[in-house]
């Protein structure tokens, strides 16, 4: 059983947020039970000096690099036409502990971003971020110079990920969208990832989208992974989405993965409506083959207060050109009831049926209830 609960104080410019979970398991004891989990609990201030936000304490990190939670200091301070955001601290203790991490100079966080929507149109950001990890330390037999075996103790370093990253984005209202990134691995000196992707929306009913992604392994720089050559790919992806009309659109996509010695490719049909989605996806070569075919719907009625929804998918792959082909049936089907905005119950059932599982039911049950109140 889960107790999750959100609790916030705020006035005027000042906030305290907290963020916890409470578990237990009843269906047999642990010796963990009951362990509390603490994701958030921090101040923050904001409008100081009319351009600072400060937070302080356990808090999230939004970050496409290496996000998560984190123990420390984050400040934030915007302009009319730069922001710039600085945070230093540490990971948090195993389990979410209610604690600090005792050796913080090997677990610290360090980083910061530059923002500006100064051109019209246009955002450019440039960021940094350095995650330390120290992995705990073991012990290993090893030969010494006279092919003896030994007790040897590794300790690896604590440095796990450092990169620089950049950013632009230009948005032509209507016509099109273009989105860019590029980061840079500070710790193996090496392109990490390019990624671009768009939008043309010029044409009356047509959107023509564009994706393009080189990417690098992402490593640990302390790992033993770090060692080998795992090959970079690149991906190409283009689609077009039809409006039929107010209701229904028409959506196709095609891509290619390229590996190092062998590539990928995948297709995907959809028609998307108001009432729900259905989809066919076909993917060929390195990564495996596969036919997917999938249906979801949801609808609700009563101004919201009654919500249900279906879903159904069928699978047929297989993982290597030599082996047998298997399938995969999912079924979920639930309800959501909100007689008030404050109070929900939502009811599922889900089934699944695979060479690995067989003809697995399960049945969910939850009850969701706000307490807010304004001191």
């Amino acid at each position: 059983m889960f107790q999750l609960l959100n609790l916030n104080y705020s006035q005027k410019d000042f906030t305290i947020k907290t963020n916890l979970n409470l578990e237990n398991d009843f269906s047999q004891t642990l010796s963990t039970d009951p362990r509390l989990r603490l994701y958030n609990f921090y101040a923050e201030g904001r409008n100081i000096f009319d351009v600072a936000t400060v937070r302080l304490g356990r808090q999230p990190l939004f970050n496409a690099l290496a996000g998560g939670i984190f123990d420390g200091i984050n400040i934030g301070i915007k302009t009319d036409i730069i922001s710039i955001k600085g945070y230093y601290g540490a990971n948090v203790p195993a389990y979410q502990k209610f604690e600090v991490i005792s050796n913080w100079s090997d677990n610290y966080i360090l980083g910061g971003k530059i923002f500006t929507d100064y051109l019209t149109n246009t955002n450019i950001s440039i960021s940094y971020i350095n995650k330390n990890f120290k992995p705990q330390d073991y012990v290993a037999t090893r030969l010494d110079l006279n092919l003896n075996p030994i007790q040897v103790l590794i300790s690896n370093k604590s440095n796990q990920y450092q990169y620089a990253q950049a950013e632009v984005n230009y948005n032509l209202p209507n016509i099109l969208n273009i989105n860019t990134r590029y980061d840079y691995d500070l710790n193996f000196s090496e392109t990490s990832k390019f990624q671009i992707d768009g939008e043309y929306t010029e044409v009356k009913d047509f959107t023509f989208r564009m994706y393009y992604n080189y990417r690098a392994p992402n490593l640990r720089y302390n790992s033993i992974f770090s060692v080998f050559d795992y090959g970079n790919t690149n991906e190409f992806e283009g689609g077009i989405d039809y409006k039929i009309n107010g209701k229904f659109t028409l959506s196709g996509l095609y891509g290619v993965v390229n590996y190092k010695d062998d590539k990928s490719q995948r297709f995907t049909l959809g028609i998307i409506s108001n009432f729900g989605t259905i989809s066919y996806r076909k993917s060929m070569g390195y990564a495996g083959e596969l036919d997917a075919l999938s249906f979801y719907s949801a609808y609700s009625f009563l101004e919201g207060k009654l919500t249900p929804s279906v879903g159904i998918s069928y699978t047929n792959y297989k993982l290597f050109e030599e082996s047998d082909k298997s399938n995969l049936t999912t079924i979920l089907t639930g309800i959501n009831i909100r007689p008030e905005p404050k109070l929900s119950f939502d009811l599922q059932f889900q089934y699944l049926n695979s060479e690995i599982y067989k003809n697995d039911s399960r049945f969910y049950f939850r009850v969701n209830y706000w307490f807010n109140t304004a001191l």
